[in-house]
Formats: structure tokens, C-alpha cells, sequence
């Protein structure tokens, strides 16, 4: 009886809260803009979530091809989001009205996970996130940080490199997807915190702590996109299992700032600075004009970890994946980075200057393949017009990068890896060009694409470099997956299998 009385009474508040919802929902679209951009139509309280897949960027290309191929307006839940999906669109709206859109919205996750939204890449627009990302620029991204980490990029190449010679002479298949994992987590880590947590109990509670983090933060909460129906994240435990991850995440940076104050498990590299002592000189001399606490501090050391790490993996793994199905284009870098290193035993940032069609290679696979293929949203901080439409203020804003990357109105056989197409061509990955925006654009692009690109250049240089790289036996060119997996970032869904053989001059 009392079962059948909880469920009565849920039923009840469902029914209840449906009313209110489509009441506001025809309320809301009775006062729309004049000119809104074209859109889908749209089902009560849901409006178009009904039409998205996991791999939302493969659902906004389809609608976007039959409503908008600028720009489009879907309703997630109750919030109007427009989704941009050609350059003229993004350049737009990440640099003409840069100021107008450059804010972020106020998720729920975001803000229990990365301390009240204070991380670069979700934190409103503010004094704070800009002393957020110049701490990040200045300590860790910018291209006098990159050089001083080279000495970890060398150290952690020669690691990976002995790896995949034991696994060769134990006549092993290499799994690239965990060799290149364990490389980018080992430079980011030794970057951030000064030291790699990969083995032992301090290893346990990292990878728990990582695989745990990434499920909160791609769950669905109704919060964010139905507010009327929030109360299902919390009878669900969605709410509560993020509390925890939350909670997790704060006792690991709290343990690493403390062993790093207490000057324990030191990875003494001479002549680097690790970002966690940066941040911790910054709070022991103070800040001008406003407060950097512990908080500040974490979300900071969360930033350049997260943003080092599984953004390079994915790239350097699509890389490898294109290469393998693509023999031709394989064969032609392997040339050109044996030719220019020319037998030496280490290959430096000078070598990798010259190195121009593998920087081609890695820039049609961030066409094809952006390592998020749909960054977080912005948000309108005041009504505004974009291309001749009304955008209303505390719209959503999603850039498809992945779809501009294959716009057919920009590209010749867009679906088609073909690096040739970029051995003359001006494309700076690092620098903005909003035909090709794999780092975002704007005030909110990606603050560390120099970090990123420099562990992508210089892990890929040496792997081709060093070996001989092939599928594994009964595995063909044309049959290589190219499925992608769920997930913030854009990663294969089944991890890449290859045989390799030492190459010597």
C-alpha cells in the first residue's frame, strides 16, 4: 500500500509538472523573436531532444542539411540553442560578436564538478576566467612553457619508445590507442602535477577518479534542459553519484597540492616548473585585486590536465588510424621524417619544423576528426542578430566543428583524407581559421592547443620515425574502423590494433 502510494503521488507530479511545462512552452513561443533562425518542429516540454543521438554532432549536421546549414534553433528540454554549422556562422559569432557570445551558461554538473564553473572552458565570461586561462597561457601553454616542458616530452618519448620494443620482442600486437593514452597522461601529469600517478594506490584512485569523471560530466540531467522535471536526477542518484565523483576529484588535487607542498615524490626535472608550483607560488604572493584560494587552484590544475591529455590522445590516435587505412599517405611521412632526421638518434622541435607533410596529415585528421567535435556551449548575453537572425538573449550556442570540417561548400571530397590538400595551404591549426577550428576560435578557444600540438608533433614524428608500422594480420585498408565512441571527447570506439617492427637507418 504505501509502494502504491509513492507511485500515485510521482504520477501525480508528473502530470502536474507536464501541464506547467507545455503551458510555458506555448507562453515562451508566443514571444519569440522576429526572424528566429529556421528550426525543426518541436514536441511540448521536450521540444527536439527526441532527434539527437549520443553522437550529437552526426544529429545536427542531418538536421542542419534539411533547416539551416548556418545556423539552425533547436529547443533542448525548455532552452532555445542555436547550433552553428558552416565558418561564415562561426566566424561570426567567436569573433565579429565575440563579446556577445564569449560567456558560458550555467550547467549544474559543471558547476558541482569543476568548483562552481570556475575551469577556463566552462566559466562565465569575468575578471576570474581571465586570470584563470593567463595562469594557464603564461605557466603552461604559452610557447615558452611548451619549450620548458621538452625535457618530459624527451623523457616520456624514450619510455614509450622502449615499450613498444618489448612488446615487439615478446611478439606482441601493439594497442596504440593504450600506448598513446599512457604517453599524453604521462607528459600532461608530469607537466601539471609534477609527477605521474600510473602505479600503486596513487595510480588506483587516479584512473577511478578520470573513468568517473567523464561519466558524470556526459550523463543527461534534467536540470539543465527541463527544469520542471529536476527532480528525476535526484530520485535517480544522478545528482548524488556526481556529489561523490565531486567529492573524489577534491580529495586527490587536495592530496597532490599537499605532497607537493610537503615536497614528497618530487619529479625533479631541472630547469621545470610543474603548473601545480606556479599555481602555488601565484596564492603564496597573492593575486592583485581579487582572492586565489585552494579552489582556484584546482580547478586551475584540473584545467591544463584535462585539456593535455584526452583532447591529444584522441587526435595523435585518429592520426595513426588514417595512416594505417591510408598506406600511401603512410609510407610518404615515414620519407619525409626519416629524411629529415637523417639517423639521428633524437628527433628535436627544429626536426619537426621541417616536417611539413606530417604537419599535413595532422591537420586533415583534426579536419576530419576534431578532438571535440562539439565543444561545451556558450551562451547570448544579450539579444543579438547573427546573419539577418534574431538570437535572444540566454540562447545556447553549439559550433559543430566536426560538421564545418566537413562542409562539401569549403572542401573538395570532404569525407575523404587527402593531406595533399594541405601541404601548400596557409591552415595554422594553432592560429585561427574558421574553415578548420578543431581548437575553437575566439575569446573560448582552447587556450592550450600550443601544448597539445607540440606532445601530438612530437610523439607522432618519433613513432613513425623509429618503426615500421602495418594492421595486423587479416586486417584490411578499407576495413578499418572508424566508429567513434560516446564521450565529450571524440575517441574510437574500438582501440587500434597494430604490428610494428624496429627501423633502422
Amino acid at each position: 500500500m504505501h509502494t502504491m502510494l509513492i507511485s500515485l503521488m510521482y504520477t501525480v507530479s508528473f502530470l502536474f509538472t507536464l501541464i506547467i511545462s507545455i503551458k510555458l512552452y506555448y507562453s515562451n513561443r508566443s514571444t519569440t523573436n522576429k526572424n528566429p533562425p529556421p528550426s525543426p518542429p518541436t514536441f511540448p516540454v521536450i521540444g527536439n531532444l527526441h532527434q539527437l543521438s549520443p553522437l550529437i554532432h552526426r544529429s545536427f549536421l542531418s538536421l542542419s542539411n534539411r533547416y539551416g546549414p548556418h545556423l539552425m534553433l533547436l529547443h533542448l528540454g525548455s532552452v532555445p540553442s542555436l547550433v552553428v554549422s558552416s565558418s561564415e556562422a562561426a566566424q561570426e559569432i567567436m569573433q565579429t560578436y565575440d563579446h556577445e557570445f564569449a560567456s558560458k551558461p550555467n550547467i549544474k554538473i559543471f558547476k558541482t564538478i569543476f568548483y562552481d564553473s570556475k575551469e577556463v572552458a566552462v566559466a562565465p565570461y569575468g575578471e576570474e576566467w581571465r586570470q584563470a586561462k593567463k595562469n594557464l597561457v603564461l605557466h603552461y601553454a604559452s610557447a615558452k612553457a611548451v619549450q620548458m616542458f621538452s625535457t618530459i616530452r624527451d623523457q616520456e618519448i624514450a619510455l614509450t619508445i622502449n615499450e613498444i620494443k618489448d612488446l615487439i620482442s615478446c611478439n606482441k600486437v601493439v594497442n596504440l590507442s593504450e600506448v598513446i593514452s599512457e604517453h599524453t597522461n604521462g607528459v600532461s601529469c608530469r607537466a601539471t602535477f609534477g609527477r605521474k600517478y600510473n602505479s600503486g594506490e596513487a595510480g588506483r584512485k587516479f584512473k577511478q577518479v578520470s573513468q568517473n569523471l567523464l561519466e558524470v560530466v556526459t550523463h543527461f540531467y534534467f536540470a539543465d534542459s527541463i527544469p520542471q522535471l529536476a527532480w528525476i536526477d535526484k530520485i535517480s542518484g544522478a545528482n548524488a553519484k556526481a556529489d561523490r565523483v565531486a567529492e573524489f576529484m577534491d580529495e586527490f588535487l587536495e592530496g597532490a597540492i599537499e605532497e607537493r607542498i610537503a615536497k614528497t615524490d618530487l619529479d625533479v626535472c631541472e630547469g621545470v616548473e610543474p603548473f601545480i608550483d606556479a599555481l602555488l607560488r601565484i596564492h603564496k604572493e597573492g593575486v592583485k585585486g581579487r582572492s586565489f584560494n585552494r579552489s582556484a587552484i584546482k580547478a586551475n590544475l584540473m584545467d591544463a590536465y584535462l585539456g593535455g591529455t584526452d583532447t591529444v590522445s584522441a587526435l595523435s590516435e585518429w592520426v595513426m588510424t588514417e595512416l594505417l587505412a591510408h598506406p600511401s599517405s603512410l609510407k610518404k611521412v615515414q620519407e619525409e621524417v626519416r629524411t629529415v632526421v637523417k639517423g639521428k638518434e633524437y628527433i628535436t622541435e627544429e626536426d619537426i619544423e621541417q616536417m611539413n607533410y606530417l604537419k599535413a596529415v595532422i591537420t586533415e585528421t583534426a579536419r576530419l576528426h576534431p578532438p571535440v567535435p562539439v565543444p561545451p556551449s556558450r551562451v547570448a548575453t544579450q539579444d543579438s542578430k547573427v546573419m539577418g537572425f534574431d538570437i535572444a538573449k540566454g540562447t545556447r550556442i553549439y559550433v559543430n566543428i566536426w560538421a564545418i570540417g566537413r562542409d562539401p561548400k569549403v572542401w573538395d571530397k570532404p569525407d575523404e583524407f587527402m593531406p595533399d590538400r594541405f601541404v601548400e595551404s596557409s591552415v595554422n591549426l594553432v592560429k585561427h581559421d574558421f574553415k578548420i577550428i578543431p581548437f575553437g576560435g575566439g575569446r573560448r578557444g582552447c587556450p592550450g592547443r600550443v601544448f597539445g600540438m607540440a606532445v601530438v608533433e612530437n610523439l607522432l614524428a618519433n613513432l613513425l620515425c623509429k618503426f615500421d608500422w602495418a594492421l595486423p594480420d587479416g586486417v584490411k585498408e578499407d576495413s578499418v574502423n572508424m566508429e567513434e565512441a560516446f564521450g565529450l571527447t571524440s575517441h574510437k570506439k574500438i582501440q587500434l590494433l597494430a604490428t610494428a617492427k624496429p627501423f633502422t637507418m
